[in-house]
């Protein structure tokens, strides 16, 4: 690469994020901060193991011994998604956490709403990203 080329895109990327507006970058900040503090929240409470939680975690059919470890997975990735460098590879990563919470709450028979609100956090992490980012929202939202 010359620099030339090299100049394009660094300019094509401040093009990029001058383009997204302020709006955005707000509602972007506000679904993170939501779905961060929620995702945080739940990983913190696993490593503490409450009876409620370890009820909870018993009911999806997943022994007390496997808690812990499922808390430091979700704490792990929700840090990755809340460095931008990293966002993508957290979202990534939660989408396939959650993804196993969907299964889990399927295999157990829970009702409608505990299926349907992982899901949602997905759609919230995604939908915080895709705001912020343009190329990320052509890449996933516009077919070309």
């Amino acid at each position: 690469m010359n620099a030339a080329s090299i100049s394009s895109q660094i300019e094509a990327n401040v093009m990029r994020i001058e383009s997204v507006s302020l709006r955005r970058i707000w509602a972007s900040r506000i679904l993170t901060a939501l779905s961060a503090l929620f995702l945080l929240m739940d990983g913190g409470m696993k490593l503490f193991k409450p009876p409620f939680v370890v009820e909870a975690t018993a009911r999806l059919g997943y022994p007390e011994s496997t808690i812990v470890g499922i808390g430091v997975t979700l704490l792990v990735c929700t840090v990755l998604y809340l460095i931008p460098r990293t966002a993508v590879l957290g979202a990534i990563l939660l989408t396939a956490y959650l993804g196993r919470a969907v299964a889990s709450n399927v295999r157990a028979g829970t009702p409608f709403f505990n299926m349907v609100f992982p899901m949602l956090f997905g759609v919230t992490v995604w939908a915080s990203l895709v705001l912020r980012n343009k190329h990320l929202e052509s890449i996933l939202l516009k077919a070309e």
